[in-house]
């Protein structure tokens, strides 16, 4: 399956290219692939063309610098997997403002957030706690930091990080500068997007406290419990 560079993928974020080729509908009269939210399936609708508002993202996975890529399993727990045919580790990395997506699970639908623990967990809606800023580093790897919580004395980002074992970081332990903390997005398509209708936090906690699978990662689901440690063997 031919990808679209690298590059292209910025220039796409920003609205500043449109692809030719058949392969990524973008002709004079293109159809539309767009996304269901909070669903497990994509919609194409190349018959007609949508009057809703759309968003230009990608359909990704999210390879690290240390050899896993992040992974969203069936229960809403984060990890890394070295399975590059993963497909739970397939992406909608969608934009939602300048150099700001949300990352949703394809096959979950459910959103990838930071609490303000810095801890990961998933989330059945879109909440300010699922926003990051997108940012290419100096060796072409892209970090993702929350947009909502930072150190408070030092000011420093908390970022998305996998650590060499392959499990999910804390936030503020993850380093820009580290490996931990960069992903090389490997881009399956471009896809059209509904925008995703932005929740209120404190919607989120009427909803009862969900727990993944034991997976000794500091991933939860909807954030306010912690996950359960794996046997040390």
């Amino acid at each position: 399956m031919e990808q679209c560079g690298f590059l292209g993928y910025i220039r796409i974020l920003r609205g500043q290219t449109r692809f030719k080729s058949d392969r990524f509908c973008m002709a004079n009269n293109p159809p539309i692939i767009s996304v269901q939210f909070c669903s497990h399936n994509r919609v194409a609708a190349c018959d007609f063309l949508s009057t809703e508002p759309q968003l230009k993202g990608i359909v990704t996975r999210l390879y690290s610098s240390h050899g896993y890529y992040l992974q969203m399993n069936p229960d809403g727990a984060m990890d890394g997997t070295r399975d590059e045919n993963s497909s739970f580790s397939q992406f909608n990395v969608i934009p939602v403002g300048l150099r700001i997506v949300a990352i949703q699970g394809a096959k979950t639908g459910l959103y990838l957030a930071m609490n303000s623990e810095g801890r990961l967990y998933t989330s059945e809606h879109f909440t300010p706690e699922c926003k990051f800023k997108e940012s290419v580093f100096e060796n072409y790897y892209v970090t993702y930091s929350s947009m909502l919580y930072r150190q408070t004395q030092s000011g420093r980002s908390w970022y998305i990080g996998i650590n060499r074992d392959g499990q999910v970081m804390k936030g503020n332990r993850v380093k820009k500068n580290k490996g931990a903390a960069h992903f090389l997005p490997k881009v399956i398509e471009v896809a059209l997007y509904k925008e995703p209708s932005l929740h209120e936090l404190a919607s989120e906690t009427l909803l009862p406290p969900k727990t993944p699978k034991e997976s000794g990662s500091p991933s939860l689901k909807n954030g306010r419990k912690e996950a359960p440690k794996a046997d040390a063997s």
